[in-house]
C-alpha cells in the first residue's frame, strides 16, 4: 500500500507541475506514467505549526483583507482566527424567485454574515463559510454527485461561484466547499461505465459476482443488488456506491477535481465528508491503515497545490480515533464528543459534564488543532434537542464561542431555528423574516415549507433587539474577533468551588481573559464561589475589566507566585449567564 501511495503522489506532483504551466485541466495521467517514475522518495510538504510563544508584533484582532490566506495570530494557521458558518445553499437565500437557495442568494446575504468592516457591529461576524454540497447531484442534499467539475444548475453556474470568492474575499471571508470523496451517485458516468464488467472503470468501484452478506458499521446493508445481477459495496445506501481507491487511477481522478477547485475556482479549502470510510479492508469498515494512509496521500497533494489550504474532516468517532486523522491527513477534524457535551451540559446545567470532556480533548490535540460545533446538518436542531430553552441555547453558544478549536455555526443556529428529522426538516429554509410563510427566503414557493416557529423566531425579529439570542451570538463572535486569547490562547480550567459553574482562563502572551460561566437555573452568590488559579498563572498584578456579562467587583489578588484565590468578580451571577473579564496587567 506504501508504495502505491508513493507512486501515486509522484505521479500527481508531475501533474502539478503540468497544471502550473498551461491554464487548460490537463486529462487526467495513465497508470503507466506512475509506473514509469519508480521508487524516488518524495520529501513532504511543509505546513504552518503553532507556536507557544506568540510572536510581540500579534495584533488583538483580525483585519479584513481580500487576501484569503494570511498568517495567523501568533505563529498559529490562519484558520485559528476563524469563526465558519456552515451553509445548506439550497435553504438559505432564493435570489430568483424559483423557491430554490443559490449562489447569488449567498452573495447577497454576505453582508448579514460580514460586511468586511471590523468597526461594525451588526453584522453576524463569521469570518468563514463552509458550502454544504454544490456541484451537480440528482439529490435535494448534494452528497451523491455527478459532476465533480460543475456547480449544480439549481445553484447557478461555475462564473457565480468565482464571484462568491472575489465578494467573499473582499470582506475577509475564506471559504470551504463539501468534497465528497468516499462515494459518487449511481448516475454518475463512472459508476453506469463500471456495470459492465468488462469495462476500464469496473474496478472504479467495489463489485462483487455473489453477495459477500457482511453488513455494515451500524447494521445497515451495504452490498446492494444491481441488476445485471452483480453486487457493489455502498456503505451508506444504494445510490452512493464506494470508490475503489485500490485503484491509483481512481485517486488521480479525484486529486484531479481537488486541483481544480483549489487552482481554478479559488476555493480556501475542502470540508472532508465520512474520511473513516475512505478504504475498506474485508469487514474491517472504519478507521483501517489503508485510510490512514490514502488520507496522507490527499494531504501531501493538497499542500503541494496550495501549502495554505485547509481541510477539516468529518470523522465521527471516539476523541482519540479523531486525533488520528489530524495533522498529516486533515488540518482538523470535527469534535463530536465535545459537540454532545456542549448540549448535555447546558440540558442538565451541570458544568462538570462539559468541562471533563473539554480537558480530554483540550489535553489530546495539538494546540486548537481541531474544529468545534453544537450540532450541524445531520443532527437535530440545537433548539429542538434543548426543548426551545432559549436560555440553555445562549448556554451552549457561550460555550462553543469561548472556547478553544476552531468554531463552526450551523446556518439558523443563531436564531434559534427548530428542526428534527428526518434530514430535510432540519435543513430547512433561512428565516429571514417573520411576515408570512416565505419568510423572506423567496419570492416564489420555498422548495419545502419553513419550520411552524418562524412567526416568533427570524433574523428580523431578533435584528435590533440587543437581548436576543442573534445579538448574543453577534456579540460573543465579534468579542472572538477581537480579542487574540479567545482565539488562540490556551485553556487553564479554574477552581470555583460551585458545581454550577464553569470557570477558566484563556491566555496568549499578550493577553489573559477569564471566562465564567454559570450554567444552573439558580442564581450563584458571592458567599457560594470563590475562584482560584495555580502559581505561575499571572505575571503580576492585573485589573479586571468586564467585556461581556455583569458589572464586576473588584480584581483578583495576585500572590507573589502568580496565583490568586478566594476571587469573587460578581456579587450575584445570574441563573444560565455568561461573563467575559480582561484580566489587564497593571502598568
Amino acid at each position: 500500500m506504501k508504495i502505491r501511495l508513493l507512486l501515486t503522489f509522484l505521479a500527481l506532483a508531475l501533474l502539478i507541475i503540468a497544471c502550473q504551466q498551461t491554464p487548460d485541466r490537463p486529462p487526467r495521467p495513465t497508470p503507466e506514467a506512475t509506473m514509469a517514475i519508480g521508487d524516488t522518495a518524495v520529501g513532504e510538504t511543509a505546513v504552518p505549526t503553532p507556536t507557544t510563544e506568540p510572536a510581540a508584533t500579534a495584533t488583538l484582532a483580525p483585519t479584513a483583507t481580500p487576501d484569503p490566506f494570511t498568517v495567523g495570530t501568533n505563529g498559529f494557521p490562519w484558520w485559528n482566527d476563524l469563526v465558519f458558518y456552515e451553509i445548506f445553499v439550497r435553504s438559505f437565500y432564493d435570489s430568483d424567485g424559483d423557491g430554490i437557495g443559490d449562489l447569488t442568494g449567498v452573495i447577497e446575504k454576505l453582508d448579514y454574515l460580514n460586511d468586511g468592516d471590523p468597526a461594525t457591529t451588526d453584522d453576524l461576524g463569521v469570518t468563514g463559510i463552509w458550502l454544504m454540497p454544490i456541484m451537480v447531484s440528482p439529490s435535494y442534499h448534494g452528497y451523491d454527485v455527478v459532476d465533480y467539475f460543475q456547480v449544480d444548475p439549481d445553484y447557478g453556474t461555475n462564473e457565480d461561484f468565482l464571484r462568491l470568492m472575489d465578494e467573499a474575499h473582499a470582506r475577509g471571508i475564506r471559504v470551504i466547499v463539501d468534497l465528497v470523496m468516499n462515494h459518487t451517485s449511481t448516475q454518475h458516468p463512472w459508476f453506469i461505465e463500471s456495470k459492465d464488467p468488462a469495462s476500464d472503470k469496473r474496478d472504479w468501484y467495489v463489485w462483487e459476482e455473489e453477495s459477500p452478506n457482511f453488513r455494515g458499521p451500524w447494521g445497515q446493508s451495504v452490498w446492494h443488488n444491481d441488476p445485471s445481477g452483480s453486487y457493489y459495496y455502498g456503505v451508506f445506501w444504494s445510490g452512493m456506491p464506494d470508490l475503489n481507491y485500490e485503484n491509483p487511477d481512481v485517486t488521480f481522478a479525484m486529486f484531479d477535481a481537488a486541483r481544480f477547485w483549489l487552482e481554478e475556482m479559488n476555493v480556501d479549502g475542502f470540508r472532508l465528508d465520512a474520511i473513516k470510510h475512505m478504504v475498506e479492508e474485508g469487514q474491517v469498515q472504519e478507521n483501517t491503515p489503508g485510510t490512514h494512509d490514502w488520507m496522507e496521500e490527499f494531504y501531501s497533494f493538497y499542500k503541494a497545490v496550495n501549502p495554505d489550504a485547509f481541510t477539516v474532516g468529518e470523522a465521527w468517532t471516539a476523541t482519540q480515533q479523531v486525533v488520528d486523522y489530524t495533522g498529516d491527513e486533515v488540518d482538523v477534524a470535527f469534535q463530536f464528543d465535545l459537540a454532545l457535551d456542549i448540549l448535555n451540559g447546558a440540558d442538565a446545567g451541570i458544568a462538570s459534564i462539559f468541562s471533563k470532556t473539554q480537558q480530554e480533548v483540550y489535553d489530546s490535540f495539538p494546540p486548537n488543532q481541531y474544529a468545534t460545533f453544537i450540532t450541524n446538518h445531520d443532527q437535530n436542531r440545537v433548539m429542538s434537542q434543548l426543548d426551545g430553552d432559549e436560555a440553555k441555547a445562549r448556554l451552549a453558544a457561550s460555550i462553543l464561542l469561548t472556547g478553544t478549536g476552531v468554531p463552526f455555526i450551523y446556518y439558523g443556529e443563531e436564531i434559534g431555528m427548530t428542526g428534527v428529522k428526518p434530514d430535510e426538516d432540519i435543513r430547512l429554509p433561512m428565516q429571514w423574516a417573520s411576515n408570512g410563510p416565505k419568510v423572506g427566503f423567496t419570492e416564489g414557493t420555498p422548495w419545502r415549507a419553513a419550520a411552524a416557529d418562524f412567526p416568533v423566531r427570524s433574523v428580523a425579529r431578533q435584528t435590533d433587539d440587543p437581548d436576543s439570542l442573534l445579538s448574543h451570538y453577534r456579540s460573543l463572535i465579534h468579542l472572538r474577533n477581537e480579542h487574540e486569547a479567545l482565539r488562540v490562547g490556551a485553556w487553564t480550567l479554574l477552581e470555583a468551588n460551585s458545581g454550577r459553574l464553569y470557570t477558566f482562563l484563556r491566555q496568549t502572551e499578550n493577553e489573559t481573559i477569564l471566562v465564567v460561566i454559570n450554567f444552573n437555573r439558580n442564581p450563584v452568590l458571592a458567599e457560594d464561589y470563590s475562584l482560584e488559579t495555580a502559581a505561575g498563572t499571572l505575571d503580576g498584578a492585573v485589573t479586571a475589566v468586564s467585556l461581556y456579562g455583569s458589572s464586576i467587583t473588584g480584581s483578583p489578588e495576585v500572590n507573589g507566585d502568580g496565583s490568586f484565590t478566594g476571587y469573587t468578580p460578581i456579587d450575584v451571577i445570574p441563573p444560565q449567564s455568561t461573563h467575559i473579564i480582561q484580566l489587564l496587567p497593571e502598568e
